[in-house]
């Protein structure tokens, strides 16, 4: 048994090597390894001591993820996943085979790819020029300046690039979902209209930014779009596959 435990990152099918030069968390960067008997392993790597959510480790996290899904599927661990030994690593993997098998099948070699729809703030002469209602509450303001008339204008304006942005979601919704394997939608984010993620086949990603991108651009004076990716595919294994017995910290 390591000193702080095993740090888990991923699951793979057995067969798979370690990306070339690939190191883990902490200071200096953990050596990584395989852990696993049987049709899929861990990799895996000695957990630093006083492990934290520090951006250098968070983001050597993801990128081992990214650089494992360069050459096959990968069930990704989020940040932190840490279990007492290699034995209990290799005891879960064993006894949950099945499933991590189905979920590697399903994942294929694909990224995740998250797209945000805000409402686009810049765009109050589009508003008051195609909004009827934002355009009669002005002229009121205009005419009758006062407090509660400058509420309702505000409140209308508000609605009213609220009820863009999420028109324009949907549209991009339904332009998007057919070039992803699947879909995701995520938590609700204040401010946001849409929060969607995608499973996209590595190969495709690039275009499938550019459709998103293009979109944007059409659509600039009524969302505004915050593409993130390609992104371990987290959103497309919790329901499929339990996790291996670990500690999160």
């Amino acid at each position: 048994m390591t000193e702080n435990g095993v740090y888990v990152y991923a699951i793979i099918p057995a067969g798979e090597a370690l990306p070339a030069g690939g190191a883990g968390v902490g200071s200096p960067p953990a050596t990584l390894r395989l852990a696993g008997d049987g049709r899929v392993t861990a990799v895996v790597s000695d957990a630093p001591p006083q492990l934290r959510a520090r951006r250098r480790d968070l983001m050597a996290h993801q990128e081992l993820l990214l650089r494992l899904s360069d050459s096959g599927p990968v069930l990704p661990m989020r940040f932190g996943v840490v279990a007492p030994d290699e034995a209990s690593v290799r005891a879960q993997l064993a006894g949950s085979q099945a499933e991590h098998l189905a979920t590697l099948r399903h994942l294929g070699r694909s990224v995740e790819i998250n797209v945000k729809a805000l409402p686009a703030q810049d765009s109050l002469a589009a508003v008051v020029a195609e909004e009827k209602n934002v355009r009669r509450l002005r002229e009121e303001v205009r005419r009758r300046p006062g407090y509660e008339a400058n509420v309702r204008l505000g409140e209308a304006v508000s609605t009213a690039l609220s009820r863009r942005a999420a028109e324009a979601g949907k549209k991009l919704l339904h332009q998007l979902t057919p070039m992803a394997r699947a879909v995701a939608a995520g938590p609700e984010v204040h401010g946001c209209a849409l929060n969607v993620s995608f499973l996209v086949d590595r190969n495709e990603s690039d275009a499938f930014r550019a459709t998103a991108r293009r979109f944007a651009d059409a659509n600039r004076e009524r969302v505004e779009l915050r593409v993130a990716g390609p992104l371990p595919c987290y959103s497309f294994v919790s329901s499929r596959s339990p996790q291996p017995t670990a500690a999160r910290v």
